[in-house]
């Protein structure tokens, strides 16, 4: 597209270069799938039509379009309540059908969607400021503090860019961002697990080898005796090794699952196949793998995913 006369403007080609980048950044602001494709989608469009007012001598224009980003999602979070990654609420023994809660959760999402470089240490970066413990972390602050510690600590922007994106002194968005920074230290030593690593691949693998083959004590032997285990949007938490274990050994629901790894959140989850009518194995579910200290601490089941799949690179069967 061309810029008006004596204005400098910026083609489309140079705005979708940056939805990556956009859709990592709305992503760690709003914590689900849906609102984040609403929000890169708006911020493009608003950036597309503005984009003849686009003057490189005041600004690059990723700051420019994040300061667009920033605006779409502050709308958005203004009466938004805390997304959850698992129930947060009193465990339970038992499970509870009717205990759902819509509209509550975050949700996992692809690397490919969220990661855009090669370079080791910028991916290290970007991979842990994706991970879900994180995204969690972050829903623990208000929407403007939960901004200037993304743009500032993460994405790398100065202080006088920051506040000149969300409309404030350099002393308020300074001030925001230690506010932000001691909350977030709270929230991540109190709720927060670690995701796997690249060094837990074994560990993985027999955690996949045991729920396949349904064998408890090798499920035993993987899990910390502190595990969790959750399944939005129920409201249900399983606290405990032992009653994780329990409920594992006491339904046949998963048998002839199987699980496949995929790359979620700058880390490995899992993928959870369940067999039709047939007999065939069909998407049911993704689940986050966190393990701690060389065991599994924590699984999140997102029930209701398998229709995402195919945007995590996984096939419909097996």
């Amino acid at each position: 597209m061309s810029a008006s006369p004596g204005q400098v403007g910026v083609d489309s080609e140079a705005l979708e270069a940056l939805r990556i980048p956009l859709t990592g950044y709305c992503y760690r602001l709003l914590g689900t799938a849906a609102d984040t494709d609403d929000a890169v989608q708006e911020t493009l469009i608003r950036a597309f039509t503005r984009a003849a007012t686009y003057d490189p001598s005041r600004a690059r224009l990723s700051t420019w379009v994040h300061a667009i980003a920033t605006n779409v999602c502050l709308d958005m979070l203004r009466s938004a309540r805390r997304r959850m990654l698992i129930w947060e609420g009193p465990s339970a023994r038992d499970f509870d059908p009717d205990a759902v809660l819509p509209d509550r959760w975050l949700d996992p999402m692809p690397d490919s969607r969220l990661i855009d470089t090669e370079d080791p240490a910028e991916l290290a970066v970007q991979r842990e400021s994706v991970r879900l413990a994180f995204i969690a972390a972050l829903q623990h602050l208000p929407p403007r503090q939960r901004a200037v510690l993304v743009l500032r600590d993460v994405l790398a922007f100065t202080a006088a860019e920051t506040a000149d994106m969300l409309g404030v002194s350099t002393a308020a968005a300074n001030s925001a961002l230690q506010r932000a920074r001691g909350t977030l230290a709270t929230a991540r030593t109190s709720a927060s697990r670690p995701n796997l690593d690249p060094a837990d691949a074994d560990l993985l693998g027999r955690y996949i080898a045991a729920f396949e083959n349904h064998d408890v004590a090798a499920l035993t032997a993987v899990l910390r005796a502190d595990a969790e285990s959750g399944m939005p949007p129920f409201a249900w938490r399983i606290s405990g090794r032992d009653d994780v274990v329990r409920i594992f050994a006491s339904s046949d629901a998963c048998a002839g699952d199987r699980m496949v790894p995929v790359r979620m959140n700058g880390s490995t989850g899992v993928g959870q196949y369940r067999p039709d009518a047939e007999g065939v194995p069909r998407p049911f579910a993704l689940v986050s793998v966190h393990a701690r200290e060389g065991r599994v601490a924590q699984l999140v089941t997102f029930l209701g995913s398998g229709a995402r799949f195919a945007e995590f690179g996984l096939p419909e069967r097996i």
